[in-house]
């Protein structure tokens, strides 16, 4: 398979050239992008054009392409030169850019380089059809640390979270028969999750939300580098409160240190991501790994799984087609409130400034109301 794709590369590369008449990068470096593209897609890889990145110094600086792990790690980099630039000399000043050196491909239409852990390991001519497949093995074949860390903290989470798990429903049980102000916080937040998410939910449920909320409140604070907004969510805020009646202190850091393998896997891999939709989608997959282990049976029904972005994006689209159809008005259009009331990470807020994109005026008298 690899060598047919790399056939089809020279293949497109020879008739983009023959029908524009040029070897200006911004044109010959299509066929190269589709060739990435389409190895990355058998990886479980996505390509992202045009890819921001954030250098050790803070600068900005923008890569010709990268391609994503599910996690929405970068596995690699590429940037396309022209023909007529000299490869070396262009390598020479992205790394002083700061571009990045753990694996990388320099590229025009004659020559690639893979540049990986800050040293050339592999140079060749585009023509070279066996040369080129090694190339790109090895650049597909490339797993950073922080992947690597991440899959196995997800197997010692497996073995390490029933104990937890046992340990956090006797605390929990004690709290309630020896702790008055704990019975207390339950009731009323009992109350308030009826009222707010499920009029059938029991005093079981909220056991078994607030052990949901110990586990994963240290993911979602990391992957937003400790940021407090989500404690104020009407609903959060409750638990936050429930959680305080026992379980602070030492007690929730000797509880959790069995976890701490998978936390720091956590930390290590949302710290290379910058985007805040990216770090949207890192925390979707990490929750869904984590109800694959804890309880996949009572996600949807106590309300904490993410709805993927795909269908957010459905769902703006054929709400703004149904407000054109019946009102004939668009999501955008002054006097349409947008409400929210379980904002969560703000999916869907963030996606309708997306698919606002390119009406900045508009936006000005925009309401979105979150919950």
């Amino acid at each position: 398979m690899s060598q047919l794709l790399i056939h089809d590369y020279l293949k497109q590369l020879d008739l983009i050239k023959k029908i524009s008449g040029s070897n200006r990068e911004t044109i010959v470096r299509e066929a190269f992008k589709d060739l990435l593209k389409a190895w990355g897609r058998q990886h479980g890889l996505v390509f992202l054009a045009e890819y921001p990145l954030k250098t050790a110094t803070k600068s900005n600086i923008t890569v010709d392409g990268a391609l994503l792990h599910e996690l929405r790690m970068p596995l690699g980099y590429w940037e396309a030169k022209d023909e007529k630039d000299d490869l070396d000399d262009e390598i020479e000043k992205k790394f002083k850019k700061g571009y990045p050196q753990d694996n990388i491909i320099f590229s025009d239409d004659v020559t690639a380089v893979l540049v990986q852990n800050k040293n050339e390991t592999l140079r060749c001519a585009m023509t070279d059809t066996e040369a080129l497949s090694r190339l790109l093995k090895l650049f597909f074949s490339f797993e950073r640390p922080e992947i690597a860390g991440f899959r196995r903290a997800v197997e010692q989470f497996k073995t390490d979270l029933p104990a937890v798990l046992l340990a956090l429903r006797q605390m929990i049980e004690a709290a309630h028969d020896a702790n008055a102000g704990f019975r207390q916080a339950e009731e009323k937040f009992l109350v308030h999750a009826q009222e707010a998410i499920n009029p059938t939910l029991s005093a079981a449920d909220v056991r078994e939300m607030l052990i949901q909320h110990i586990l994963t409140e240290e993911i979602f604070a990391k992957v937003f580098d400790d940021s407090d907004f989500h404690q104020h969510n009407n609903v959060a805020r409750e638990l936050y409160a429930l959680e305080g009646a026992f379980f602070t202190g030492a007690l929730k850091k000797q509880t959790l240190k069995g976890l701490e393998t998978y936390y720091a896997a956590i930390r290590a891999a949302a710290a290379q991501i910058s985007s805040h939709g990216e770090k949207q989608t890192f925390l979707k997959i990490i929750y869904e790994n984590f109800y694959k282990v804890y309880n996949t049976k009572a996600a949807d029904r106590l309300g904490v799984v993410y709805t993927p972005n795909e269908i957010v994006r459905f769902m703006i689209d054929g709400a703004d087609w149904l407000c054109e159809k019946h009102f004939g008005k668009n999501l955008i259009d002054k006097d349409v409130d947008i409400l929210d009331p379980a904002t969560g990470t703000g999916t869907f807020i963030c996606e309708l400034l997306e698919h606002f994109r390119g009406q900045p005026k508009k936006l000005e008298h925009k309401s979105l109301l979150s919950g």
